[in-house]
């Protein structure tokens, strides 16, 4: 069961992320071991939830059938969505993590990782 958690700072903060076994889908990764943001490196103790979407916007969304778009939007199409992680960290800390699909340029195509928000978690809460 996932647990409840308030979002205590918004952060939108792109971050590396580090594997102890090599990743074989690229546009689709698990979720990372370690991640490092502002030269500070965070291990992942739990992976607490994890959440997808795949949602088209804008000219993308117009630019496919409606057959193809209502498969896209379950299974992902390439450079499309993102990928979210809510896990706990070393540090007892909580934080949502993403990869976005989507290329940022022709030389790099794999997309990217960000540090979306911290999180307080309802055990926090209740110490508070």
């Amino acid at each position: 069961m996932d647990e409840q958690t308030l979002p205590i700072r918004f952060i939108g903060e792109q971050i590396e992320v580090t594997y102890q076994q090599e990743q074989i889908r690229i546009k689709n990764p698990g979720c990372p071991d370690v991640f490092t943001w502002r030269s500070k490196e965070y291990t992942i103790t739990r992976v607490i939830n994890q959440w997808t979407d795949f949602s088209r916007r804008g000219n993308m969304q117009r630019n496919m059938s409606e057959a193809h778009h209502a498969h896209a939007e379950r299974k992902g199409s390439w450079g499309v969505g993102k990928i979210f992680f809510r896990v706990e960290v070393d540090t007892h800390q909580v934080f949502d993590i993403y990869f976005d699909r989507a290329p940022q340029s022709v030389s790099d195509r794999e997309g990217n990782w960000f540090l979306l928000q911290e999180c307080l978690s309802n055990s926090e809460e209740t110490k508070i």
